[in-house]
């Protein structure tokens, strides 16, 4: 039969309540009488109930992390940053995913209540009525930070990336190359990120091509996307840089130039957005607006923690993408 606390306080030599304080780090405990209970507590291979615990503390010892999707490299990565973080509190995860539809995260929100000391919401949509959904669906007594959101929601705590400023870094990058035309794969349009990435390509563009109209083809994020949208820009007289909006669709454009035969960069080059681990790999490996995923997953973390233990917020906080050239764009020459 497994140990219980009653077995460890026996072998211990002290209260029940003794060895709940000791095992907890709660309450006044000798360190001698800590270090016994935790001797007593190995011997036995005593190992907490966590339902009991958590009735009894009214801890969960668990985040919950709500994303839009679980497919991908991005939310692998965000993942395990939250991850690394937590696990260096002796805390688990919850995940759940509404699966890009915004009407069921509300839903996913609900789901967390009870069973999380603290959230996480990846919140990219734009339209007001789902951040009034979310700000619905939130406990107002539970720890939470949005990242992405695409609105400010009162009351929680907001972590950014500069999609905007990382957008215009990269269509200077792509400007200094050539004088060639420059595209754009977009996002999904009801995503903030998306939007924020676009505004920043038509803004530099503006600045930099100043008689170059936006040249923008549809994409949803996805590699598949990227693969359509490249079909598309040769299907007309080609541009002589493609910027997608992430990686993924960056990947899925350079196989379908690949397909028609299209060098990278030699004829075109292809740029993305997000750093993500596969980038640096491919052929050509990809040049891209670094965003250090799993530190912004750990950054978050980090600033749930902070909450949950009262200290204060921080406010507003922006992640700055830096540029990785590689060789994707590398090659090109100047004019």
């Amino acid at each position: 039969m497994n140990a219980t606390i009653r077995d460890v306080a026996r072998e211990a030599r002290v209260s029940v309540a003794t060895v709940s304080r000791a095992l907890n780090g709660t309450g006044n405990v000798a360190e001698a009488v800590r270090v016994r209970v935790l001797e007593a507590a190995t011997r036995l291979r005593y190992t907490p109930h966590a339902a009991a615990r958590s009735l009894s503390s009214r801890r969960t010892q668990t985040l919950g992390v709500v994303l839009p999707d679980l497919h991908g490299e991005f939310f692998s990565e965000l993942v395990r940053g939250i991850d690394l973080v937590a696990r260096q509190h002796g805390l688990h995860l919850l995940v759940s995913s509404y699966h890009g539809h915004p009407d069921e995260q509300g839903a996913a929100l609900r789901a967390m209540r009870g069973r999380v000391d603290g959230l996480l919401v990846l919140a990219p949509f734009a339209a007001e009525a789902t951040l009034k959904a979310i700000a619905g669906s939130l406990s107002p007594l539970l720890p939470a930070v949005l990242i992405n959101a695409g609105r400010d929601v009162p009351g929680y705590a907001a972590l950014r990336v500069d999609n905007h400023g990382g957008a215009m870094a990269m269509v200077a990058h792509l400007a200094e190359r050539g004088r060639g035309p420059i595209a754009f794969i977009a996002g999904p349009p009801d995503n903030v990120e998306a939007q924020e990435r676009q505004r920043g390509y038509v803004d530099a563009l503006a600045r930099h091509r100043p008689g170059q109209p936006p040249w923008i083809v549809e994409g949803d994020f996805s590699e598949a996307s990227g693969h359509r949208a490249a079909q598309v820009l040769l299907a007309a007289t080609p541009p002589q840089a493609v910027f997608a909006a992430n990686d993924m669709m960056a990947l899925g454009c350079m196989f379908a130039l690949a397909e028609r035969g299209v060098r990278v960069p030699g004829e075109i080059a292809v740029a993305g957005f997000d750093d993500i681990p596969l980038a640096r790999y491919v052929r050509p490996s990809l040049t891209t607006m670094q965003v250090d995923i799993a530190a912004l997953g750990s950054r978050a973390a980090r600033r749930l923690l902070a909450q949950m233990h009262g200290e204060p917020d921080p406010g507003d906080d922006t992640v700055r993408p830096q540029l990785v050239v590689r060789d994707s764009t590398r090659s090109v020459e100047p004019p």
